[in-house]
């Protein structure tokens, strides 16, 4: 598809070349001999610019055709750029452009035409100096082009996450094949589906004695194409060992898979045969740094033997990098630990002092990016830690004494207790409700507090902000709170829809006293090498009050005191809650490391414990 819009852009400049040479030009001058050979040249009519030289012309013919083979050129463009004329000689200066496809630069230069009467007719002196300055008799273009090995994403400790898989490259050593390369590209191309006139002319722009990788398997279709491969005179499989087997977190780090004709088309990008593609997850996402771009080099190779006789361009190509994340593969070992133990739940772990992201866990219907970052949850009493901010700064006190009812109705809206909370008398403090997630006690507080209020305080925390990460993630939302009624399902998180990594986010902000946008990867900074500028920056940091955030870090104390999230040693802090009759929450944090983990008929408390203490037993 890439090469045919250039193709087309070539016709295009073609018509504009045509009308303003003829119109520029008249008879009894060279004009019409150097239009006819420039036009002729730029459109593949062979035969009118060999007929404007005074060369043999089936040779010129075959000259032209070879040299748009020899470089796999997708287009040629010419300007002229100067024309003089001295007695029966005559010789014009001409810019080239040559598209050399496969998404590589322009290659540009000038040329010369000379030229002389021929019985009364201006013909181009013909010689291979007129393809280029520097290509004599015996000699021939060649690209020749060094394609990147795929660079590994890796922790934050510089440890890959991924380990290595085998890719095979079927290709020809184009001096070994001689002229069977038309009957290789023709039975390669009908067992892969590539284009017969890309590999045919990939064989032939390639230096002789070098390997070229024309088509990449992976290892499940190399075997089960193989014995066809094996068939085709001429065509020879190298192995190589790139690193794209993922380790945890799988679905972040995402999969890779070989160049094929589809994948090829779509991704308009550095890749060649031999590369490997991105997916999903940050193999995908960062596809063009792990990648880079191919090293091309246009050189003239003696017919003869083979070697390079003249370098004519250089384009070392973008340096392919490493992926540096924020994972620890420690702290993901204890998130795989603590997730195996559920049927499906999602756990998201961050450094509560830079928001930078440490492990991502998923199990059963969870999935580690389209759940743990970007799900979209209700909060229920979870939320609370956000709204015990704009209460707290609303003067209502963790000492307050609240009735904890069966049921209550605020503002119209009903509000059913689940079950009778543990420890927890009819009139409690808001800490200890607050720790047991009595949902009609919180809920009676609405009229205390103005939607302004909670909507200033969710934003602090982070919820619906637009934060940036290479990957999809949902950092909330909270509707308009236009009643009493929207005002306590706010509070008992009935209305929010949050993500884990939200609320993982939630916990490190009172753990370290000041909200964080999340980080996945440090280095490069942008997923688009192009795109570095264009990007919106990450929201601010957002310090929490510290009235709030001491009385916060009380009631997290409390919220975790008495659950099994409190398995291991050091102290704990969270709370634990319910969303809905299936979905339960612990929020919290121990040490450095801050933790939402959101489980399904499963005790996310006892989750968040196992991890805990997995961590501790980490090294």
């Amino acid at each position: 598809m890439r090469r045919a819009r250039r193709t087309l852009a070539a016709a295009a400049t073609l018509a504009v070349a045509c009308t303003t040479l003829t119109g520029c030009f008249e008879e009894p001058t060279p004009h019409d001999a150097v239009r006819d050979f420039l036009v002729g040249w730029q459109s593949g009519d062979y035969d009118l610019a060999a007929g404007r030289t005074d060369g043999d012309r089936a040779a010129v013919r075959k000259a032209l055709s070879d040299a748009k083979l020899e470089l796999d050129a997708a287009s040629f463009r010419f300007k002229i750029t100067s024309l003089s004329m001295t007695g029966e000689e005559a010789k014009a200066d001409f810019h080239v452009e040559v598209d050399l496809g496969e998404n590589n630069p322009l290659w540009q230069y000038e040329g010369l035409l000379p030229l002389h009467l021929v019985d009364g007719t201006w013909k181009v002196r013909w010689s291979p100096s007129v393809l280029h300055p520097q290509l004599k008799e015996g000699q021939r273009f060649a690209v020749d082009t060094d394609p990147k090995p795929r660079k590994p994403i890796v922790d934050r400790n510089g440890k890959p996450l991924q380990g290595n898989t085998a890719f095979y490259s079927a290709g020809v050593y184009p001096a070994r094949l001689g002229d069977r390369a038309e009957d290789a590209a023709a039975k390669l191309s009908a067992i892969t589906g590539y284009a017969q006139d890309r590999l045919l002319s990939r064989i032939r722009s390639a230096p002789p004695d070098k390997f070229v990788p024309l088509v990449t398997f992976g290892r499940a279709r190399f075997q089960s194409m193989q014995s066809k491969l094996d068939a085709i005179d001429g065509i020879e499989t190298q192995r190589q060992d790139q690193p794209v087997n993922p380790e945890p977190p799988r679905q972040i780090v995402g999969s890779v898979s070989a160049l094929t004709p589809e994948t090829e088309q779509k991704l308009g990008g550095p890749e060649r045969a031999g590369d490997s593609v991105g997916k999903s997850g940050l193999q995908e996402a960062y596809q063009n740094y792990l990648t880079g771009s191919t090293e091309t080099k246009v050189v003239t190779l003696d017919l003869k033997t083979g070697k390079q006789v003249a370098l004519l361009k250089e384009w070392l190509g973008r340096t392919n990098v490493s992926v540096r994340t924020t994972i620890d593969r420690d702290i993901q070992a204890a998130a795989e630990q603590a997730v195996a133990d559920t049927e499906t739940s999602a756990l998201v772990a961050v450094q509560r002092d830079t928001g930078q992201i440490l492990a991502v866990g998923a199990k059963g219907d969870m999935s580690q990016e389209k759940h743990a970052l970007a799900g979209k949850f209700p909060a229920g009493t979870a939320f609370s830690i956000v709204a015990a901010d704009a209460l707290i700064k609303n003067n209502v006190s963790p000492k307050l004494r609240l009735a904890c009812p069966e049921e209550r109705t605020v503002g119209g809206a009903r509000f059913v207790r689940t079950g009778q909370p543990t420890g927890v008398t009819s009139s409690a403090t808001l800490q200890e409700h607050f720790a047991k997630g009595c949902v009609t006690a919180l809920a009676s507080l609405a009229r205390r507090v103005s939607a302004a209020d909670l909507d200033e305080s969710a934003k602090a925390f982070g919820v619906g902000l637009p934060w940036r990460l290479p990957l999809k993630s949902f950092s909330g939302s909270l509707p308009e709170l236009s009643s009493d009624a929207d005002k306590a399902r706010a509070i008992a998180g009935q209305n929010v829809e949050v993500s884990p990594l939200g609320m993982a986010l939630v916990a490190a902000a009172v753990a370290s006293g000041t909200w964080h946008p999340p980080v996945l990867v440090t280095d490069p900074g942008s997923p688009d090498p192009a795109a570095e500028v264009a990007q919106a920056p990450q929201p601010a940091p957002v310090p929490l009050d510290p009235k709030v955030r001491t009385a916060l870090t009380s009631m997290m104390r409390a919220g975790a005191m008495g659950t099994s999230a409190q398995a291991g040693k050091g102290r704990v802090y969270g709370v634990k809650a319910t969303a809905g009759n299936q979905y339960t929450w612990f929020v919290g944090w121990q040490g450095e490391v801050a933790v939402a983990v959101l489980a399904k008929n499963y005790d996310a408390a006892a989750e968040a414990g196992g991890f805990f203490a997995a961590l501790q037993n980490s090294p």
